[in-house]
């Protein structure tokens, strides 16, 4: 019994000694399924055909996935036309090798209904073929555990990834030359958005929907965003590298945005969300920006290098409010906003709030306009203006004093060479007042304004 043992064992470690010793090219050479799972050559696939692929890679598609197993797509470029992804399809290439060519067709791969999808390593190529509207090269409706992973999307005609009610990771990814938006999302079930590289779209960067006012909580952290054109035009609502509409719970935090038409990140009726930690430059309007029906905004520790605004929480009129506006440095702002938004929207600002917020601990640089603001006209209430740096900047604080606007405390803040006033009283934009920091200034009972150092 014991030799017996003693037998086995060293036949298991002569094995283990020579796979170790084996060499490195041999080990390089192993075939692609040989851990990842079936060939899809097996099934009449051939990578770099002229002819068409779409019906053998449709039938490796769906043998695979009836067997629980991946579909291995060796190097090469497969011409295609529509494929459609069923419960368990795992598509698995070599990066930079596996290359899906567009023939046309609703969507190159799309699902219904399916959970479990997987696409890995793969190159996407839309060709700019034009898709249908509301539709992506890449297109999922309905699905819990949908995985987007390591992939080049590329030439899309519409949308480069779409899904809806979906649950999932998009992550790893590089979407570039997009002729809408790369990454759409309406009415997640729990979605990740990580470390995508996102180039060249005509529409926005990443959006994050959803059909009615609600919880979303999706998580968009870690990309990187650059060159987003407002290609359809409007007033705002392309030209964005990350939009949030009616999505409540969103954290949208690491993200390196450059070179934008509109915002950074603008955040519509999206509650309880979170701007933290993000690099921006570059952008020609509201860098950070929460609007219209949202309750909870919480906009921190963010660089913001180039804007016409800086940071925007506004729209109290349509029940925007609760914020908390902390740690930011903002500098060398605009004095214009891009062609084709409302001719009395204000530039050069700093940071802008409305109603139920705190300021706290920012530094704002070089703002031809205002360094802060606080209020517009009646819409006002309980803002808190505290511990921060404001230099060069026309006016320091603007805080509205027309009548029935609301309390604002401007206390311990460090300003300095701000020509017309450190703080000074508005009527909408239109200082109204001398500056209202100096000794013997007049008082408005609604602005509490404390011990700040000015020069």
């Amino acid at each position: 019994m014991d030799i017996r043992r003693r037998h086995i064992l060293g036949a298991s470690a002569a094995g283990v000694a020579g796979a170790l010793a084996m060499p490195s090219g041999a080990a390089r050479a192993a075939p692609l399924t040989s851990t990842l799972g079936r060939d899809a050559t097996h099934y009449g696939v051939r990578p770099n055909s002229p002819d068409d692929q779409t019906r053998a890679l449709q039938r490796a598609i769906d043998e695979a996935a009836r067997a629980n197993a991946p579909l291995a797509l060796p190097p090469g470029v497969y011409r295609t036309g529509a494929l459609q992804l069923t419960k368990g399809s795992q598509l698995i290439g070599v990066r930079g090798a596996t290359t899906l060519m567009f023939s046309g067709g609703a969507s190159l791969l799309s699902t219904e209904g399916a959970d479990h999808i997987g696409l890995s390593n793969l190159t996407l190529d839309g060709g700019g073929i034009p898709l249908p509207e509301r539709r992506g090269l890449i297109h999922c409706r309905g699905g819990r555990d949908v995985r987007i992973l390591d992939c080049e999307i590329t030439g899309s005609g519409r949308d480069g990834i779409r899904l809806e009610n979906v649950a999932g990771e998009i992550s790893g990814n590089v979407i570039v030359q997009t002729a809408s938006t790369a990454i759409v999302s309406f009415d997640a079930l729990g979605l990740t958005v990580a470390r995508n590289t996102i180039l060249d779209a005509s529409d926005n960067g990443i959006e994050i929907l959803r059909t009615a006012i609600g919880d979303d909580g999706s998580i968009v952290t870690g990309n990187r965003i650059e060159h987003i054109k407002a290609g359809p035009g409007g007033s705002g609502q392309y030209g964005n590298a990350i939009n949030a509409f009616r999505a409540g719970n969103v954290i949208i935090s690491g993200n390196r945005i450059s070179d934008c038409d509109y915002s950074a990140v603008r955040g519509n009726s999206a509650s309880n969300i979170q701007i933290t930690g993000n690099s921006v430059s570059g952008v020609r309007e509201v860098a950070l920006y929460s609007e219209f029906a949202f309750e909870g905004a919480v906009i921190a520790n963010n660089t913001v290098d180039g804007a016409a605004v800086g940071v925007s929480v506004c729209n109290f009129n349509e029940g925007g409010r609760i914020a908390v506006v902390q740690g930011n440095i903002i500098r060398n702002l605009l004095p214009k906003r891009p062609i084709g938004t409302a001719p009395d929207d204000d530039a050069g600002i700093g940071i802008y709030v409305e109603a139920d917020t705190a300021v706290t601990g920012n530094v704002i640089e070089n703002a031809p306009s205002f360094g802060m603001i606080a209020g517009w006209g009646k819409y006002l209430r309980d803002v808190a203006i505290t511990g921060n740096v404001i230099r060069k900047s026309f006016i320091g604080i603007g805080v509205s004093v027309v009548d029935g606007a609301g309390t604002a405390l401007v206390n311990t803040n460090v300003i300095s060479d701000t020509p017309r006033g450190a703080v000074v009283g508005l009527d909408h934009a239109k200082p109204v007042t001398p500056d209202l920091a100096a000794h013997g200034a007049a008082k408005y009972a609604q602005v509490a304004i404390g011990a700040n150092a000015v020069r």
